[in-house]
């Protein structure tokens, strides 16, 4: 394509990396980031969420041991992205009787998440135009009450996801979306030849994973989802997210 600007190139060549030189990132570097994820849209302009820096050594090796990845604890910097209303419950003038149902609804819910990883890409995006790599995390939810006790987090927050920034030791691997044409439709969801075009996707996956010169596996995009699917894992995160005073509604 010949009309790729300078960001839209960047946001192709987008690959998750998984290893970093050992050298943290700046005072300054983590301001800009933070700064830039703040400029992603929010609902209403409510901001509902929170950014928390783990810079405690100890905090972070107990996060990896959760979430089973090294690159949790070995990175320039770990962001951990809340989604976040309890900010809203210590307003002056807050009407906990009427204002906290807002909270509790599916839709006060979805509005928390989307806005954390709203800002959660920003920063992401951000980090890859200065030449850094970053991983997102949501293997921290392995163990989600742990976490929000480590964090210490109020009532109306849970922790979403982790995002590790650092200098990259590597290039990383890009994998092939689907086609365009399974995500994208027009004016109505498109179901006819979905089987055939995931079918022709899952052949060129197979050659992705048996042409990689570390980890080669037999497998293909369908074989992958459906073992995903079978996991029985995280299930503590629905009573978890309703003690934290969501979904009561």
């Amino acid at each position: 394509m010949d009309n790729l600007n300078e960001t839209i190139q960047l946001m192709m060549n987008h690959r998750t990396i998984r290893a970093f030189e050992n050298k943290a990132l700046s005072d300054e570097q983590v301001k800009t980031l933070v700064q830039a994820a703040q400029m992603a849209p929010t609902s209403s302009h409510r901001q509902v969420y929170s950014i928390i820096g783990i810079t405690d050594p100890e905090v972070k090796k107990e996060l990896r041991e959760i979430s089973g990845q090294p690159y949790v604890e070995a990175n320039g910097h770990l962001f951990v992205f809340v989604a976040d209303h309890y900010r809203h419950s210590q307003l002056e003038g807050f009407d906990a009787e009427v204002m906290t149902q807002t909270f509790e609804t599916t839709e006060g819910f979805v509005v928390g998440v989307v806005d954390a990883a709203l800002a959660a890409q920003s920063l992401n995006l951000a980090a890859e135009s200065l030449g850094l790599g970053a991983c997102f995390l949501g293997s921290l939810r392995n163990n989600i009450k742990r976490v929000s006790e480590l964090l210490q987090l109020p009532p109306y927050t849970m922790p979403v996801f982790g995002l590790a920034v650092g200098y990259p030791t590597d290039d990383g691997s890009q994998k092939e979306r689907l086609p365009m044409d399974v995500i994208y439709h027009e004016n109505t969801y498109e179901t006819e030849g979905l089987k055939e075009k995931i079918a022709e996707y899952d052949e060129n996956i197979r050659a992705y994973y048996q042409s990689r010169d570390e980890n080669k596996k037999d497998a293909n995009w369908t074989n992958i989802i459906l073992k995903s699917l079978q996991r029985k894992y995280r299930y503590d995160v629905d009573d978890y997210v309703k003690s934290q005073g969501f979904l009561k509604q």
